[in-house]
């Protein structure tokens, strides 16, 4: 369907505009951007949309509305939606081993499933098109992906227990969307971390990662406990010990980074290393606050995500950015550190750049997937408009989504789902989870 939004406010969150916000139209052919005008552009560029593809489908009124580009979660654990609101209020590693592991064990491949899609559900009507997963049986969540509409990078993960599952998990995942078979699904290899892999098993997912082209994807410097146990058993910090192993590459995406030496932050620079920020997760299991202005002021490229839905636990990311950017300024005293349009960087073209696909999504360009959210903006927390950009990073919301595009298909329309029961996915993903507790043999 030809597309045309006229009349909308437009963030672009792309560096060439001169304008970070203006009033414009915004029209999607093939999948893609096909235009972006300012308002006294529009007649010209309109008229060479026309020739190229006729007029469009559709016009939708933009009046009130502001369109960007939907927003990148570059961590998450998404089947743990099952696991939301279970085992909360605990330390890292007695909330991984005495309760989410084993809980996790008596997950099926539908559990998988349907957790996948409530999870993915509540991140669309939330205005994210695209996510980074990370889990096993990454087929069942690919399954959820291509149903839905989204757009995600799978990460077959594993830790030392799990690794001789992991490898047959990893071929049925590639061998279903490592070769391009939905243009949405992209790959890459995520052993967990240091503290739950051998060096043995780093290795061979290195070298599994090179043999295929993917990046590596995993977990690191998280809490001070990771910290001193690395530091310990191998004298050096767990990003020093990772480069030791070659596993710090281009593409390789780090996630928490939340202690880190100087030494460190210069490592990630010179390997070209993102980072997957997570402030609410890392607050709510109390590990520590993340040195990202000083990240960001180095050079290293951020990117913000949720983390799974059991340790945050909601999957908004406009909470997210937000955080991410208040947190900053309360934990340097400095009320100028990542302000509204860098935070809102992160969340968008950062976001893809981190992943990969700087070339498709993040901002609203001629030529890039029309992976677009539009937002109502006729709500009181956005007057008055002194400053639109501030006020879509510090007072944007996730319920002000009133449209989700990706690829061109409208998945959300009126703040509702267009093509999946959202009644239904909640529904079963609650039996299910249900379910487990019963299989697992006790509350939690």
């Amino acid at each position: 369907m030809k597309i045309l939004i006229d009349n909308a406010m437009i963030v672009p969150m792309d560096e060439t505009q001169v304008e970070k916000f203006f009033i414009g139209s915004l029209a999607v052919a093939d999948g893609k951007i096909a235009m972006v005008a300012m308002e006294e552009q529009r007649e010209e560029a309109l008229a060479r949309f026309e020739a190229q593809y006729g007029k469009a489908d559709r016009v939708i009124d933009g009046t009130g509305k502001l369109l960007m580009p939907g927003l990148i979660n570059t961590h998450n654990h998404v089947p743990m939606a099952l696991m939301r609101g279970l085992a909360d209020d605990m330390p890292l590693m007695k909330w991984l081993y005495d309760h989410v592991w084993p809980y996790e064990a008596k997950f099926t491949r539908e559990d998988i499933r349907a957790g996948a899609k409530l999870g993915i559900a509540e991140m669309l009507l939330g205005g994210t098109t695209t996510f980074t997963d990370m889990y096993w049986h990454e087929a069942e969540v690919g399954a959820a992906v291509e149903q839905m509409g989204i757009r995600a990078v799978l990460s077959p993960t594993f830790t030392d227990n799990r690794f001789a599952d992991f490898e047959a998990d990893f071929q049925e995942v590639y061998d279903m969307y490592g070769k391009g078979q939905c243009d949405r699904i992209t790959l890459m290899i995520a052993p967990h971390a240091v503290y739950s892999c051998c060096e043995q098993n780093l290795l061979k997912a290195r070298d599994l990662a090179e043999k295929h082209g993917l990046a590596l994807n995993i977990h690191v410097s998280e809490t001070m406990d990771e910290q001193e146990n690395v530091w310990k058993n191998f004298g050096m910090t767990p990003l020093r010990y990772l480069d030791k192993l070659g596993m710090l590459r281009p593409g390789t995406l780090a996630v928490h980074c939340v202690y880190l030496l100087e030494d460190d932050i210069n490592l990630l620079v010179e390997r070209e290393v993102s980072v997957a920020h997570n402030p609410q997760s890392n607050m709510k299991i109390s590990s520590g606050i993340s040195p990202v202005s000083s990240l960001v002021e180095h050079g290293v490229n951020v990117g913000i995500g949720t983390d799974g839905p059991c340790s945050n636990n909601d999957l908004d990311m406009f909470e997210e950015l937000r955080t991410a950017s208040f947190l900053q300024k309360v934990s340097t005293l400095d009320p100028v550190v990542l302000p509204a349009y860098e935070v809102l960087q992160m969340a968008t073209v950062n976001g893809a750049r981190a992943l990969g696909l700087q070339d498709r999504v993040g901002m609203l360009r001629e030529g890039m997937e029309a992976d677009v959210i539009m937002l109502d903006v006729r709500k009181p927390h956005y007057y008055p408009r002194h400053d639109m950009v501030a006020n879509l990073a510090y007072c944007g919301k996730s319920s002000d989504v009133e449209m989700v595009m990706v690829g061109g298909r409208i998945l959300v329309e009126q703040g509702r789902l267009t093509s999946d029961d959202l009644e239904a996915i909640c529904t079963d993903a609650e039996q299910k989870a249900f379910a487990v507790l019963l299989r697992h043999g006790k509350l939690m």
